[in-house]
């Protein structure tokens, strides 16, 4: 799955009603992912990790906690390529969400889920990013 996919894949996904915590988008990228092959369901992981991966920088750091600033770093790819670019040019922009405490852990368990659909197993996968908090050493260097 290239980043267009990616990103056209939540946008299709995303739903018209209010979902604060992503649930419902969580869920519908779930029912989709599971419909298709491993290989989407793995390029969705890649594809999110590198977006989390990319925001896991100490101009985001906030004073949240390693798994609250995970949560939120999600809640901004969970609102869209637009606003996700927005904030990566604007680190300010990601200060709402931090502040107002936006989580969507729930994306984070979208490939483990439909793996488990299509398969029955549980995925014990890596990625090429890891997505946890300040694993980004370049992003929490001093320049």
């Amino acid at each position: 799955m290239d980043e267009n996919t990616f990103w056209q894949l939540i946008d299709d996904c995303t739903p018209s009603t209010s979902d604060p915590d992503a649930e419902l988008l969580a869920t519908a990228l779930t029912n989709r992912l599971s419909a298709g092959t491993l290989a989407t369901v793995s390029g969705f992981a890649e594809q999110l990790s590198w977006a989390l991966y990319r925001l896991d920088r100490k101009e985001f750091g906030h004073d949240l906690s390693s798994d609250g600033f995970l949560y939120t770093r999600a809640a901004v790819v969970a609102a869209g390529r637009e606003t996700y670019e927005a904030v990566l040019r604007d680190p300010q922009l990601f200060a709402p969400y931090a502040e107002d405490l936006i989580w969507a852990e729930s994306l984070l368990y979208v490939p483990d889920q439909a793996f488990r659909r299509i398969t029955g197993k549980e995925w014990d996968r890596s990625t090429r990013y890891s997505y946890e908090s300040y694993s980004n050493t370049a992003g929490w260097a001093d320049e």
